[in-house]
């Protein structure tokens, strides 16, 4: 078995909540660079990013490309500058949308059900994603402030740090600018909740099932993943049992996370947008999407698509495979 083996007595909502917080400020921790890199990306049409030095304007290319210039024009601690705001959302986001996911999806599954149906599962998802924005939309807004706020040079920035966001957005722009763009918002983590979890839910839940990855019976096979190999001459074999391990947990979550990508990257491109627009440059979110249509076109909503595949995708493995391991391990010590 490869990781920790699930615990005999399944983890509490409590245990869920916590390791879904901690587990996706893991993934944070190893991606935000990609994060930083698809927001530049997304936010680069709507007007040039100005060189520090004052000598016309950066033009990003690629996700390695935005990058290394990242890095050549501002230092590589540009690469992390709004996490401390990207740290703050996952504790109280992931661990609602994630955390509570399994306990939302059992209230949608009729009583004696003997599996949870793909409706449930879908209705689990949009819920917990909405309810997760609602509550740490403001620290999505300072995030994508913070991470366009260090592309220009120091005489314009708008922000000091992550509480000097806070304040001036709800001086400048009201409380409710702190909430800017949350409908947006709500319909893309709907869209990434179905595309995230439900997949990783029925791709781990199909893996077990057809005991593509299978487990060994007994300590005494060597604990080999893939299959059993009895010793010579053993009239009874232990049979074969899914393997709810970490190459299973890869898995679902790679597939989770190009599917996440696929469906939630035009709503990803409105919602940057819109977020880091300054007061009145749209009418609403209605008119950020009309806006971008005319002038960019539709190849404009996949604007960034592939950094964004390279952190969801990444974000994803590090994220589930850190939830599964970190619940089994809180949930051995709460037994203990």
């Amino acid at each position: 078995m490869v990781g920790l083996k699930p615990p005999e007595v399944p983890p509490t909502a409590t245990v869920k909540f916590v390791s879904a917080g901690m587990a996706a400020c893991v993934a944070d921790l190893c991606t935000f660079p990609l994060d930083t890199a698809k927001v530049r990306l997304q936010i680069q049409g709507e007007a040039r990013i100005p060189r520090s030095g004052g000598g016309g304007g950066v033009e990003y290319r690629g996700v390695v490309g935005t990058l290394s210039t990242m890095v050549r024009t501002e230092g590589a601690r540009s690469l992390y500058r709004g996490l401390a705001a990207g740290l703050q959302r996952q504790m109280g986001f992931a661990s609602i949308r994630i955390g509570l996911y399994d306990s939302v999806k059992q209230l949608y599954t009729p009583k004696g059900a003997e599996s949870t149906g793909l409706a449930a599962r879908l209705l689990a998802g949009c819920t917990t994603g909405a309810v997760a924005v609602t509550c740490a939309q403001p620290t999505d807004v300072v995030k994508v402030r913070f991470q366009a706020n260090a592309a220009l040079p120091d005489c314009a920035r708008r922000y000091s740090g992550t509480v000097d966001a806070y304040r001036t957005i709800a001086r400048e722009e009201g409380v409710r600018g702190l909430w800017k763009g949350t409908l947006p918002n709500i319909t893309r983590n709907a869209i990434i909740n179905c595309g995230e979890l439900v997949t990783y839910d029925l791709i781990k839940d199909a893996l077990l099932r057809a005991q593509l990855m299978t487990g060994e019976g007994g300590a005494r096979q060597g604990g080999r993943v893939g299959g059993w190999h009895p010793r010579p001459r053993d009239p009874h074999p232990t049979p074969l049992r899914p393997a709810d391990n970490v190459p299973c947990h890869f898995v679902a979550a790679f597939g989770a996370g190009f599917c996440a990508t696929l469906v939630a990257s035009p709503v990803d491109v409105v919602k940057t947008r819109y977020m880091n627009a300054g007061p009145g440059q749209y009418r609403n979110a209605l008119g950020c999407l009309l806006a971008l249509l005319t002038q960019e076109g539709l190849a404009g909503f996949y604007k960034g698509c592939v950094p964004s595949f390279l952190r969801l995708g990444s974000w994803n493995v590090v994220m589930f495979i850190s939830y599964e391991q970190l619940q089994r391990a809180m949930a051995r010590l709460s037994q203990s």
